[in-house]
């Protein structure tokens, strides 16, 4: 896996963070500077946290899974996207406008489970985990507090496009691996 399938990973899995943050940002009056910070760095830092977790979790098993590893990250990847396109069509929930950590904690680790099973795949594919891990999370910030901003003047007419494409972009990249892995490409 190289730099660049992990900024388009990075990409994929901030997608429902960005969603999430879009609301956070209608759900205020106006957003200000220190909010949209707070929402990047809830968001940002269990983006990253948890991808290690699962990376940790899965090195312990990789004798285990040693030859099945492109399977293992196109299976995970398939159902994280998957799950994301679902969810842009379902109806949206309303989010709450408090930045304090009983509003935002819950939604930070609701908006980082998909990235923890990402975790397990990059330790299948060899991935540099600290790289992975510190991109995820800057990719996730990024997207966090422009989200909230982007929420704060257009609304939340975004929040469905957003976690399509990142669905979409993660099913297409377990794909690519598992193509990779059957030896059907050479990426």
């Amino acid at each position: 896996m190289n730099t660049l399938d992990l900024v388009i990973i990075a990409i994929g899995l901030s997608m429902d963070a960005f969603a999430v943050s879009i609301c956070k940002g209608l759900s205020v009056q106006k957003s200000n500077l220190k909010e949209n910070i707070i929402v990047g760095l809830y968001f940002g830092g269990f983006q990253g946290l948890m991808p290690l977790i699962g990376y940790i979790l899965a090195v312990r098993f990789a004798p285990i899974i040693t030859g099945i590893d492109f399977w293992i990250s196109f299976v995970l990847l398939s159902i994280i996207g998957g799950k994301m396109v679902k969810e842009s069509m379902e109806k949206a929930e309303s989010v709450d406008c408090s930045f304090r950590f009983k509003a935002m904690f819950p939604l930070a680790i609701a908006t980082s489970i998909d990235a923890l099973a990402a975790g397990v795949s990059f330790a299948a594919s060899q991935v540099n985990i600290i790289f992975a891990v510190l991109l995820i999370a800057a990719v996730t910030f990024i997207f966090s507090v422009l989200g909230v901003k982007i929420g704060n003047v257009f609304g939340c007419k975004y929040k469905s496009k957003a976690e399509m494409f990142g669905g979409i972009v993660l099913i297409l990249m377990g794909v690519r691996f598992l193509l990779e892995g059957l030896g059907v490409i050479n990426i």
